[in-house]
């Protein structure tokens, strides 16, 4: 028993190694982790104090558990179930696919992440690329049931969308997107994901997979978690607010129970006087297609080109941009007035709501007085003033220049002009109209559709 035994040097070394990793999981690595779990907890107590709208545990929770708990979900192993009888697959193999589903869909949140790095770099964005502007805030938004679930329903003007209100609502709470396959793109995927955003098959027809998103959208709603959704489903193709498409609108309406916790709708309407995609958005529209045909090189080359005028002092930015934040609309109150068509009524009353807060800005009220064929600056001028009178007199917001009409014919007629959509006479150059309807049409529509 006390005769000594002879190893390799190598197979030494390897017990030591082995040795020394079963310590540190054991003693060492369970320490640190509390050490550095309750300076986290601390940094996340201070950040939920200064915000709004605290932070929920439901986007706290680690992702591997949120997958596992959403995979044996009993509605969702119910359309397993279901699946399974009606495509003729092993039962295995069907909750084999709602877990693939489920991975692909749950995002995995980092408050440090978010708060420490998107919306400090949306802030940077945002400031660099335009002059943004708060339209109206409705005051009632100060006053939301503080138990709530908050989800922001916007108008898809461009992908900055996404940059403008992350950091515009920083000090309220950190917002859960659902975005599309655009951003299933690696690594954009995982620095997405981490910022709590959940990926979307916006044109998938799979029964199974609608049915593990739907219980995603409802589980995420009844822990209050607040989001944000786009009803209108992509990017505007003609620049109005077009109608909500039903989906995700529909799995928070079919989940809700009047006697739980409520569902606050804020409508937001977003505002540009230059949209960043508008080229491939006008071209898709003539096509008939929501096949965008961006071109990466062409896309890089653009910003090199602007960063190359930055670094030169030459970069003044692409206008200004704007957001307008109407009056909340609560589920439970809504679903109280209207309850036979919930969802399809909801989904016109919030586009409705959109498309009141969309704020004016320079180059939509401008390119909106061209559709009248001005032929002179003193029509253009007469045309401009016609055009802030109706939508005063309609309550529009207008986000404009407060140096008077020569100031916004200025912001509104330069970038048009350098960007040869019209000429020196004012006119729109061949090939430009679709381009200048683009940007009229939130004027356009905010006047068709006043009462």
């Amino acid at each position: 028993m006390t005769d000594p035994v002879a190893v390799p040097f190598w197979l030494l070394l390897l017990i030591l190694a082995f040795a020394a990793i079963t310590f540190a999981s054991h003693f060492l690595f369970p320490s640190v982790r509390w050490f550095f779990r309750k300076r986290a907890e601390k940094a996340l107590s201070r950040l939920n104090r200064r915000l709004d709208r605290p932070i929920e545990f439901f986007k706290l929770a680690r992702r591997q558990d949120m997958i596992v708990r959403l995979s044996y979900d009993p509605r969702v192993l119910e359309a397993v179930a279901d699946h399974a009888a009606e495509t003729g697959v092993p039962g295995s193999v069907a909750f084999e696919e709602a877990r693939r589903y489920a991975r692909e869909i749950v995002p995995g949140f980092s408050a440090t992440l978010y708060f420490g790095v998107a919306t400090r770099l949306a802030r940077r964005l945002s400031r660099l690329a335009y002059r943004v502007r708060i339209g109206k805030v409705d005051a009632a938004l100060a006053h939301i049931d503080p138990k709530a679930t908050v989800i922001f329903v916007m108008n898809h003007r461009s992908n900055m969308d996404y940059v403008l209100i992350t950091w515009l609502v920083a000090n309220r709470s950190a917002i859960s997107y659902a975005v599309g396959e655009w951003a299933r793109i690696w690594p954009l995927s995982a620095l997405i994901r981490s910022m709590g955003a959940y990926f979307i098959r916006r044109g998938s027809r799979n029964t199974l997979y609608r049915r593990v998103l739907a219980r995603y959208v409802q589980m995420a709603t009844a822990e209050g978690t607040t989001q944000a959704i786009f009803p209108e489903g992509g990017l505007s193709l003609d620049g109005r607010v077009g109608p909500a498409k039903m989906g995700l609108l529909s799995y928070i309406v079919s989940a809700y129970e009047p006697g739980g916790r409520d569902v606050v709708f804020v409508p937001v309407g977003l505002a540009y006087d230059r949209v960043l995609e508008d080229r491939i958005l006008t071209q898709a529209a003539q096509a008939g297609t929501r096949r965008f045909r961006g071109k990466p090189l062409a896309i890089i080359g653009f910003l090199l080109r602007n960063l190359w005028r930055k670094f030169r002092g030459r970069f003044k930015g692409f206008g200004t941009t704007a957001a307008g934040f109407g009056p909340p609309v609560s589920l439970r109150a809504f679903l109280a007035e209207a309850p036979h068509r919930p969802t399809e009524e909801l989904g016109a009353y919030l586009m409705a709501e959109i498309t009141k807060v969309v704020p004016v800005l320079p180059v939509p009220l401008v390119a909106a007085a061209l559709l009248e064929k001005p032929l002179d600056r003193a029509a253009l001028t007469a045309a401009v003033t016609a055009l802030q009178a109706r939508l005063s007199v309609q309550g529009a917001v207008q986000k404009l220049p407060p140096q008077g009409l020569e100031a916004i014919l200025t912001e509104g007629l330069t970038p048009l002009i350098n960007r040869g959509l019209i000429d020196a006479n004012l006119q729109i150059t061949q090939g430009s109209a679709a381009l200048i309807g683009f940007y009229a049409a939130p004027v356009v529509q905010r006047l068709e559709t006043a009462p």
